[in-house]
């Protein structure tokens, strides 16, 4: 149980940066393309994060 703890502070961080990300964008024409684009950025970032680090603790192949 301790594997999750990791990737659920991490998803914290990133929801807070998203948060962060939709708040404080300035106003203007493209103010819902920035929006859009930094939180699919975090997103990714994230779900690829989550990922690679569940790899790791539960591999395909083990070692026999």
């Amino acid at each position: 149980m301790a594997s999750v703890i990791p990737v659920i502070f991490i998803l914290a961080i990133v929801l807070g940066l998203m948060a962060c990300g939709y708040l404080f964008v300035p106003k203007g024409p493209h103010q819902t393309t920035i929006r859009t684009a930094i939180i699919l950025t975090l997103a990714s970032c994230y779900l690829m994060w989550m990922v690679t680090y569940m790899a790791q603790l539960h591999p395909l192949i083990s070692k026999s």
